[in-house]
């Protein structure tokens, strides 16, 4: 059974050419907050620590201060958490997120939704046949 044709907004913020914010972002945010370090958020993630660093540095570098505050640890090692700016981007990126995606149900959706393909033709000169 075919599923019915489907819109996916996807909300990107960009600090020049970089994307301050996405859902990948997002979701490694809640990560932080939820395991208290940014190795373990990326494992729960299925990343690695590099690259959970990468994306850390990358939204650090974008904001007007840290999305994300690390501390040094005993012999077990360091934390991280998320600041209070890093709090209130998430909240209010969230609730955009849940607003675009509430807003996917609109007139403008539904028309575009209703002149989608379910799947993509195999071939272009399906189309003449």
């Amino acid at each position: 059974m075919t599923k019915p044709a489907q819109i996916k907004i996807k909300l990107q913020l960009y600090c020049g050419d970089a994307i301050a914010m996405g859902p990948g972002k997002a979701d490694l945010l809640d990560a932080i907050a939820r395991e208290g370090s940014i190795s373990a958020a990326g494992r729960a993630m299925g990343m690695s620590y590099r690259r959970a660093w990468q994306l850390v540095d990358v939204m650090n570098r974008c904001w007007h201060g840290p999305l994300v505050e690390t501390f040094p640890g005993s012999a077990h090692g360091g934390g991280a958490r998320i600041s209070a700016l890093g709090h209130a981007v998430l909240t209010h990126y969230r609730a955009l997120q849940a607003r675009l995606a509430g807003e996917a149900t609109c007139a403008d959706a539904e028309a575009l939704a209703s002149m989608l393909r379910a799947q993509p033709l195999e071939r272009q000169d399906e189309r003449a046949g």
